[in-house]
């Protein structure tokens, strides 16, 4: 059970990552999750949209550098210590947490960590071995 990630190498310019939102807007393509850092002259924004196959066949056809790999989605469960129930498995694991962000919004309470591992069938195991809830396809639904 893994969401799909759209990752976009920008210019690291004054209103690239605008454009880049404009070109989805326009397209009713909607954001669930996303993060951006720069990079010397480049800037990284990774994106899980509702539909990320029409996403990226957009974004292709303007030219702009992309990438769409699998990645996890975990809620990350509500009491104290709910991010090390996630981290410290995998880290017993061996598991390499490459990055990690958050959606914009939620399905129920719980805060939803997107999360790029080196090792994603084994990470998905251990996380439902510790009763972590995976998120699917309904990521690209929520409102």
């Amino acid at each position: 059970m893994s969401v799909k990630q759209i990752s976009v190498l920008l210019g690291n310019v004054p209103g690239s990552f605008a454009a880049l939102t404009h070109i989805l807007d326009s397209e009713d393509i909607s954001v669930k999750a996303v993060s951006a850092a720069s990079i010397a002259e480049d800037s990284r924004v990774r994106l899980v949209v509702n539909d990320p196959d029409r996403a990226a066949a957009l974004l292709e056809s303007y030219n702009l550098n992309i990438e769409v790999t699998p990645v996890l989605a975990a809620e990350v469960p509500l009491h104290a210590g709910g991010m090390n129930a996630i981290l410290k498995p995998l880290a017993k694991a061996d598991i390499n947490i490459h990055y990690l962000y958050t959606t914009i919004n939620r399905i129920g309470r719980e805060t939803i960590l997107i999360i790029g591992v080196d090792k994603l069938e084994e990470a998905k195991e251990i996380l439902m071995e510790h009763w972590i809830n995976l998120i699917g396809d309904e990521i690209y639904s929520i409102p």
